[in-house]
């Protein structure tokens, strides 16, 4: 079934993106998380959803965090951190935004399977997590086939999404490890009022 073959394709990106960890670059992006006065979390569309779940478990770690487009984010400054999820490193949007908080002198942690990107340029430290992203269809069949690439039966950006997603949903664990933060510690900033 096509179904198993999407799944282990997906769990297959999740492996190579774990073994491929800079964990020198890891250790100063997670200092700067957690040094930072305020984390500014943003991306677009399904990665959208990915900075938001990521917003809620930094917040459960007690981490002033931000979701970018929320009426009630505050101004980014000096101290301050903007975390950006892009596959393609290239979306106007975060691109736009990353332009000022560099202005405003935040730094600026992008997650994007392009380190070479505009937003890879803008950036203080760059996670690189590979996934398939809009700007990786080759079009023809024939050269797809030359170059031994067949097309991915997860759709359109869903590599790089999940993969970030369960790579932050590690960072935090490791962050629990850092702060010396427990599940219980968590649990006391969770939502009651559901």
């Amino acid at each position: 079934m096509i179904i198993n073959d999407a799944i282990a394709e997906i769990l297959e990106n999740v492996n190579q993106a774990s073994q491929s960890l800079d964990q020198d670059n890891l250790e100063k992006a997670m200092g700067v998380l957690i040094s930072s006065a305020n984390v500014f979390v943003m991306g677009m569309g399904r990665s959208g959803l990915v900075a938001k779940a990521f917003a809620m478990r930094l917040m459960h770690l007690g981490i002033s965090v931000y979701v970018v487009g929320e009426t009630i984010t505050p101004a980014i400054n000096t101290g301050d951190t903007l975390l950006a999820i892009s596959g393609s490193g290239q979306t106007s949007t975060i691109l736009s935004t990353a332009r000022i908080a560099k202005k405003r002198g935040a730094k600026i942690i992008a997650i994007t399977s392009y380190p070479e990107s505009l937003l890879g340029d803008l950036s203080d430290h760059i996670i690189t997590i590979k996934g398939r992203t809009k700007i990786d269809s080759e079009q023809n069949y024939i050269k797809r086939q030359i170059n031994g690439r067949h097309q991915s039966l997860a759709p359109m950006g869903t590599l790089f999404e999940i993969t970030s997603l369960i790579f932050l949903d590690g960072l935090i664990a490791e962050l629990m490890h850092k702060m010396d933060k427990t599940e219980d510690d968590l649990k006391e900033k969770h939502n009651v009022l559901e």
